[in-house]
């Protein structure tokens, strides 16, 4: 495997990387594979493939920026996607034309580092820089320390009470001090600098280095040259209190980033590199999950997470399922009990038989909608990439202004200002304010088994104002159940289902379903039960030997025709099953849809928002008015097709609605596609999974206001982002400008937004309770 192998030469690594089966283990067809299963179209081998792989080394959003065109450069990649906040890229490329060493090499010429998601090598890279940095981070605190102590008889030493000589000796001291801070603490954003440059891009750092580069270049003139009549001020205080600053905001704000995004960290690294595995002597043997094949026999521990689709063959456990559906408790499980790759076992040794490994899993298919959604950026933020370069070229120019204006009034200043006005001024916290917010609201969504698939659908649904919901499958369950019972004079209602339930049992029917489900427990026993298509179900249904309706009785359960059942008004869209003996009609059982059971709570609780609610489906008007009668809402329309469907979110859009339609059926699609957000579930069809923005594990339906209700408070927490960020820039600029700000406090600054929009951002981690529920 590519990960296993770290310390491989870099020609050997790139033919490792080359090889199908390990690239296949970071990629899948970029044309959804469940979308062409269900529309019935033959396999055949995919045209393009996409990754997903982590960058190392991107600081802002102009870092994205620049890995972006580096992976378009490369013939054969038809797009890509990098996400800064999430330090993640999503690669479109044609195995034909091009091969992951290419556009890997393509990143690293960049100055990046690229690895596959999920790989181990991705938690070394980071830690050893989160490492590093944090040396960088003592070596500047030090070294500031001691600067400052040299700079404080200097800024309260009376005119002559402090020599030349013994100022010229605190000035060569203090240069000593900081020029490890310029040569290890600095390392960062020089070469992300002339990386930059050497692209003919203005980064995030260029405007960073050029304030820390000229405050000690004049800083060192007027060290080494004390005659000096341009350069009579030393800032060496100012430099490395600005380096401790920016670096210590920097790690924090990195390791703040890689807690928001930990739900996809987590579940990208749920199964285990090896298994148990039993062989044909019996006896079991460790081998990698990799190797793993439909049909194995793995034993799993307690403690461990199955590495793969099963079902048990021995032992009782419980499990824990809480990343993959959302479902907080711990879940009891038996033999023929079905078990995810991915969940963890939790309290016994049990023994399963593989049945889907790889990508085949459901848990692999919730990776790669996690993948996709961490490698999106939403609009603001597309919009903040575009921006940063010209504002970047304009902090430049904003500060040679600055200084050049302040040379001809106080050339003694001018460097001071122009650095400030460097510093202060590099947008960081505007490039932060939205994918930071993002990202870490998704995460929290994903904790509760709400997978984002795009991160634009959490800016659409923050403005959504109309939810319209299928019926079938989205607000009732895939059952019926047994509403009013007829019956012939002088029988009762649990007689007749208890009669019913015994020859119920013995047959598949919806009907016959609901009439084992209503009665579970019957004491009557069906023999010689034959079922008869589109009739119904017959035999001969005896009590218990005490009972004094032992003796047999021949009995017919279905349809009207068939149990001479008598005429009765109803709805033409009530479902019946009729019951008779040998003396004709006996019972007769109206059958009704099974709402789910969350589905009224989560109705009242967007209707308390103030949202529009509404009911379209294709079953019949009838069922559809009773169903929305029953669930509270006002607006519903029945017998509508797809084309219908679609002709209604439409209409909607076009009268100024922004909507969100949640769905699960085949013929759902296309209005799923053309909705604002469009939300589905695990268990849907797999085209309606491929078309929404939005995928329910666990099929709770209360996700919708859920939904909602994060994404108000995610947009809420992005303006205050930008508010805050256009609020520093607005009252620190000015005061740069006119002198007012040293350096050292525009360093403190620029650290201080930057940290402050991450810490607001990483409010959204924790998912708040929706306070109209």
């Amino acid at each position: 495997m590519y990960s296993a192998a770290p310390h491989l030469p870099s020609a050997a690594l790139t033919a490792l990387v080359d090889d199908r089966q390990e690239w296949e283990a970071f990629s899948r067809p970029a044309d959804s594979k469940e979308t062409v299963e269900a529309a019935g179209i033959a396999k055949s081998t995919p045209r393009a493939w996409e990754s997903f792989v982590a960058i190392n080394g991107m600081y802002c959003a102009a870092c994205s920026l620049t890995v972006e065109q580096a992976l378009l450069s490369v013939p054969g990649v038809e797009s890509a996607s990098v996400n800064s906040a999430s330090q993640m890229a999503r690669v479109v490329w044609l195995p034909g034309r091009t091969q992951p060493s290419q556009w890997f090499s393509a990143v690293t010429r960049a100055g990046y580092s690229a690895v596959p998601v999920a790989d181990p090598l991705q938690d070394l890279a980071r830690a050893a820089a989160s490492r590093m940095m944090l040396w960088r981070l003592l070596v500047a605190g030090f070294c500031m320390m001691q600067v400052m102590m040299y700079a404080v008889p200097a800024y309260l030493a009376a005119p002559g009470e402090m020599t030349d000589e013994m100022a010229r000796l605190l000035r060569w001291a203090s240069w000593v001090l900081t020029l490890p801070v310029i040569l290890f603490s600095c390392k960062p954003f020089f070469s992300s600098a002339w990386r930059d440059l050497r692209a003919g891009t203005v980064g995030m750092d260029v405007p960073v280095a050029l304030g820390i580069l000229i405050a000690f270049a004049a800083s060192s003139v007027a060290t080494f040259d004390s005659a000096s009549t341009l350069f009579s001020e030393v800032w060496f205080d100012s430099v490395t209190m600005f380096v401790f600053f920016l670096l210590g905001g920097r790690l924090l704000e990195q390791r703040l980033q890689s807690r928001t995004a930990g739900a996809l960290e987590a579940l990208s690294r749920r199964l285990p590199a090896s298994v148990e595995r039993r062989d044909a002597a019996g006896s079991f043997e460790t081998v990698a999950v990799r190797r793993l094949l439909p049909g194995d026999v793995i034993r799993v521990s307690p403690g461990e997470a199955f590495p793969a689709d099963g079902v048990i063959l021995e032992g009782l456990t419980q499990v824990d399922e809480a990343l993959l559906t959302g479902e907080s408790q711990a879940l009891p499980r038996q033999p023929e009990s079905l078990v995810l790759a991915g969940s963890h076992n939790l309290t016994g040794v049990v023994l399963v038989q593989v049945l889907h490994t790889g990508k085949a899993t459901r848990y692999a298919g919730i990776v790669s909608l996690m993948q996709e959604a961490a490698s999106g950026k939403p609009r603001l933020a597309r919009l903040a990439d575009r921006v940063a370069r010209p504002f970047l070229a304009a902090v430049v120019l904003a500060a040679l202004a600055a200084g050049a204006w302040w040379w001809m009034v106080d050339p003694s200043r001018a460097i001071g200002v122009a650095v400030a006005v460097l510093i202060v001024t590099c947008p960081c916290a505007l490039s932060l304010a939205t994918p930071a917010a993002t990202l870490a609201a998704a995460g929290a969504l994903a904790r509760r088994g709400i997978l984002v698939r795009d991160l634009q659908a959490l800016e659409s649904s923050a403005a959504v104002d109309t939810v319209v919901f299928d019926k079938t499958g989205t607000l009732t369950q895939d059952r019926m159940s047994v509403g009013a019972v007829h019956t012939r004079t002088g029988f009762e209602r649990t007689g007749a289902l208890q009669l019913a339930a015994a020859l119920a049992r013995h047959s598949l029917h919806p009907g016959s379903q609901a009439i084992s489900t209503a009665m579970p427990e019957t004491p009557w026993v069906a023999t010689n039960v034959e079922e008869r298509a589109g009739q119904g179900v017959q035999g001969l249904v005896a009590g218990p030997s005490a009972c004094n309706e032992s003796h047999p009785a021949a009995l017919r359960l279905g349809s009207a025709a068939w149990c001479n059942a008598p005429a009765s008004p109803r709805p033409h869209d009530v479902l019946q099953v009729h019951l008779a003996d040998q003396q004709g009609w006996l019972a007769t059982f109206d059958l009704d849809e099974v709402a789910r059971p969350d589905a009224q709570p989560t109705i009242a609780a967007l209707l308390k928002r103030g949202l529009r609610v509404q009911l379209l489906s294709g079953d019949q008007k009838h069922a559809v008015k009773r169903l929305a009668s029953r669930m509270g809402i006002e607006s519903s329309w029945g017998d509508r097709s797809p084309q219908d469907k679609l002709a209604h979110v439409e209409s909607l859009q076009q009268a100024g609605h922004r909507v969100l339609m949640v769905g699960d059926g085949i013929n759902d699609a296309p209005v799923l596609a053309r909705a604002d957000v469009s939300m589905s579930f695990a268990n849907a069809a797999p085209v309606s999974r491929a078309r929404a923005d939005v995928v329910v594990m666990g099929g709770e339906l209360g996700a919708v206001a859920t939904l909602i209700h994060q994404a108000r408070l995610t947009q809420r927490i992005v303006r205050q982002n930008l508010a805050w960020a256009a609020a520093y820039n607005a009252v620190c600029v000015p005061l740069a400008i006119v002198g007012w700000m040293p350096p050292w406090l525009a360093g403190l600054g620029m650290a201080a937004s930057s940290l402050g929009v991450v810490l607001n951002s990483s409010r959204l981690s924790r998912l708040h309770a929706d306070p109209a529920n």
